[in-house]
């Protein structure tokens, strides 16, 4: 009888420490070093993006800034000019056991006016959220805004399937990854039609061998502008057929290919500004999920798998060798409830949003470059 007891009692005891151990800390918040902001354009942090749990709405979310406004769902703020200046943020989740979470990071505003009388090449690289179209065209369009730097897209891509000249350009490509931009030396067939037979345009063969050329890239494609800045959207489709048992393992295929493109980047534009934007979360709900892969993904494995890759991306260049390479928070300004298709009052789609989440996109990209343009 005091064998059973004494059992009974670990039980419970270890138990009694497993809740409380939940309790401390049962959600995994995710926030960058940095949140972008500039005069005149909305900013937003989503809690449900920075929270990976499936239940959200079960937690409060307390936001200590000097800057924006503490809703129900996120923060916002649209700075004014005198708002320039570096601002502490911090969120606080709390439940009915009190604080479940912590994260801190800073607010960066810019001046409206940062990089006027510049003269900027950029160059947007990425998947089909970048072949859309509609956050590069938000870019360019800010960026025609007075008191801005004289600017310039290159890129193979753009509207109607080609770059406008002095206009909207991109390399971004339906359903690519990083590994795509590294190793497609030849086109090939693909089951998806949206992908995109087409081979990497950074890969020239020399001595019948494909190597990673910036330098010609810049040449073909470029106009030869040499680009200021080079972003890159990438990861969704890298991560998002990844399961529990082995997304680590492909987070480190995706960072290793991730390395080798950036460093043939770099060696083709050696003082670029080098930007790497979040995985992007999916809508809200299930529901665009099922209607885009069946029941072939959930959106809770997906918001596993992409909170995953930014997690190791956060560590991974957190202290990367190449110091002119920082993370775009690309994952808090996107209303994933209101800003995705619906059909019939349902979403209809997993992780393409509508333009007005596509336009939020481009706001996070214009603000963080101008954060980068006036340092």
């Amino acid at each position: 009888m005091k064998r059973v007891w004494f059992v009974l009692m670990v039980f419970l005891s270890a138990g009694m420490f497993a809740q409380e151990a939940q309790a401390k800390n049962p959600i995994r918040l995710q926030l960058p070093d940095g949140i972008y902001a500039v005069p005149g354009v909305e900013m937003n942090v989503y809690f449900d993006n920075i929270a990976c749990t499936l239940t959200p709405g079960n937690y409060l979310f307390d936001v200590t800034c000097r800057k924006g406004r503490n809703n129900t769902k996120f923060w916002t703020f649209t700075p004014k000019n005198e708002d320039v200046g570096t601002y502490d943020w911090t969120v606080r989740v709390i439940n009915d056991n009190g604080v479940a979470a912590e994260a801190s990071t800073k607010l960066y505003v810019a001046p409206a006016d940062a990089g006027k009388g510049k003269d900027i090449t950029v160059l947007l690289i990425g998947d089909s959220l970048t072949h859309g179209h509609i956050y590069p065209t938000r870019i360019f369009n800010l960026f025609q805004q007075p008191d801005n730097p004289k600017f310039h897209m290159i890129g193979s891509n753009g509207p109607k399937g080609e770059p406008q000249p002095d206009g909207v350009a991109h390399e971004g490509w339906a359903c690519w990854m990083w590994d795509t931009f590294v190793h497609r030396a030849e086109p090939r067939k693909v089951k998806n039609p949206q992908s995109f037979d087409i081979a990497s345009r950074f890969l020239y063969k020399v001595d019948g061998k494909p190597q990673l050329d910036f330098k010609k890239y810049f040449e073909q494609y470029g106009n030869g502008r040499v680009p200021d800045i080079i972003t890159f959207q990438l990861g969704v489709n890298d991560i998002a057929g990844a399961s529990d048992e082995n997304v680590q393992q492909r987070c480190k295929a995706i960072l290793k290919n991730a390395d080798e493109l950036i460093a043939a980047a770099r060696a083709g534009a050696p003082e670029a500004i080098l930007g790497v934007g979040l995985v992007t979360p999916g809508c809200s709900s299930q529901d665009g999920f099922g209607h885009d892969y069946g029941c072939g993904l959930t959106r809770w494995q997906y918001k596993k798998n992409q909170h995953t890759l930014n997690d190791a991306m956060l560590k991974h260049f957190a202290d990367y060798p190449d110091k002119k390479v920082f993370i775009i928070p690309t994952s808090l300004n996107l209303d994933c409830e209101n800003n995705f298709p619906m059909y019939k009052g349902v979403q209809c789609n997993g992780v393409h949003p509508t333009a007005a989440g596509y336009n939020q996109m481009g706001d996070t990209y214009y603000s963080w470059m101008k954060y980068q343009l006036s340092k």
